[in-house]
């Protein structure tokens, strides 16, 4: 079927403020945080963009932003006939977990505490554009949760959301930087909001200097083939060596350079049920995750964010944190045979994640070494993935 012909949706200057208020007033009503609105112009930093992902700093994710990038140039390739966009901001950050530091556990970034946010945020921003279909017939309305190719960030801090921090998150004075973004395009021509022009990092440099992997080489500059967020989530292969010192018991994700920002020391939060943390709290039991085969992984996670590392990213990034804190006065025979099975995993990913665990906790332990050698050595003699023979190898040497 043809296209919907594009409607022309321009009203006056009082009649779009009027429109614009009470756009505000429903948004609030539905749930989201904050409201800004920009123009459907190419986004601003687009050429930063094209050259971030021509320094091949995009990490795992430079096949899927290179294919993208001229859609990311054009909102109204997402939508056509559109004017404006509308940046909706979402506080996610709720209570601390007094076990975040346990060795044992394994951290998660606090935006998957609860279950996965996208469902959440597109039934709302469905709402919000029907709603403004209503009052302006002839309009439409697109909604995008960081599924389309629209830069929300760049829009956002055009829509005067948030500046760009040293960390390249994007930090609202009222709220820090805990919180989601989504964006509904329209059809309609809304006066735009106006950008924060300030930097209000100032000679602040808390988040480079914490970053355990140094991703931020320098400020608004981020080198995801080395960042935490980036090697739990998106790549699932195995980590190169210098960096698994840096994951210490981080599983999925990373807020280390936002709890380190002090715009983050009064953020909002949010009491919405859905972002709550599960029965687990903001963290997970290193062994029970490492006891989940497939069938298990998929049950266990389903309808939160963790089901986008897969099974072989988790159980990779845990096998990771194990290593990091060899723990031989605590549960120490649960846990080595634990490693013990994962050795033999079916995922060669996992099984060389484990390889190197084992030889961090042989070093340090050398009262565990006479058990873990003949591990070591018994699964060298029948494997067969060059990789993992490696990280046997090194584990044993």
């Amino acid at each position: 079927m043809p296209p919907d012909p594009v409607v022309s949706c321009d009203l006056d200057s009082a009649v779009t403020g009027r429109l614009v208020a009470d756009l505000r007033q429903q948004a609030e009503r539905l749930g989201f945080s904050r409201l800004g609105v920009t123009t459907a112009e190419q986004p601003p930093r687009h050429e930063r963009l094209v050259w971030w992902v021509g320094q091949g700093l995009a990490g795992s994710m430079e096949g899927w932003l290179q294919k993208h990038l001229p859609l990311r140039a054009r909102p109204d390739s997402l939508l056509e006939g559109a004017r404006s966009v509308i940046m909706l901001a979402t506080d996610y950050v709720s209570g601390d977990d007094p076990h975040r530091r346990d060795p044992n556990r394994g951290q998660l970034a606090r935006y998957a505490l609860g279950d996965d946010y996208h469902g959440l945020l597109r039934q709302r921003l469905n709402e919000l554009g029907a709603w403004l279909e209503r009052q302006v017939p002839g309009c439409r309305c697109r909604g995008v949760v960081d599924s389309a190719p629209l830069s929300e960030r760049e829009l956002a801090a055009r829509a005067g959301l948030g500046w760009f921090g040293k960390n390249t998150m994007l930090i609202d004075p009222r709220a820090g930087s805990y919180f989601f973004l989504s964006g509904l395009l329209t059809t309609l021509d809304l006066p735009p909001d106006e950008p924060i022009k300030v930097d209000h990092c100032g000679s602040c440099t808390a988040c480079l200097d914490a970053c355990p992997t140094d991703a931020l080489p320098e400020p608004r500059l981020l080198d995801a083939n080395r960042c935490l967020s980036a090697l739990t989530i998106e790549d699932r292969g195995p980590v190169p060596v210098e960096l698994r010192s840096g994951f210490g018991n981080w599983v999925f994700g990373c807020d280390i350079c936002q709890e380190v920002c002090p715009w983050n020391r009064h953020a909002p939060g949010t009491a919405e049920p859905a972002l709550q943390p599960s029965a687990d709290g903001g963290t997970l039991s290193l062994l029970d995750l490492l006891a989940l085969d497939a069938t298990g992984f998929r049950a266990r996670f389903r309808g939160t964010p963790l089901l986008r590392a897969k099974r072989q990213g988790l159980l990779r990034s845990a096998a990771i944190a194990f290593g990091n804190h060899p723990n031989p006065e605590q549960a120490a025979g649960d846990s080595l045979e634990m490693l013990r099975q994962r050795l033999a995993d079916d995922d060669p990913v996992i099984r060389g994640a484990v390889a190197w665990a084992l030889g961090q906790w042989r070093r340090r332990s050398p009262r565990l070494a006479d058990g873990i050698v003949p591990m070591l050595r018994g699964r060298l003699d029948v494997e067969a993935d060059a990789t993992v023979r490696s990280e046997l190898e090194a584990a044993l040497a």
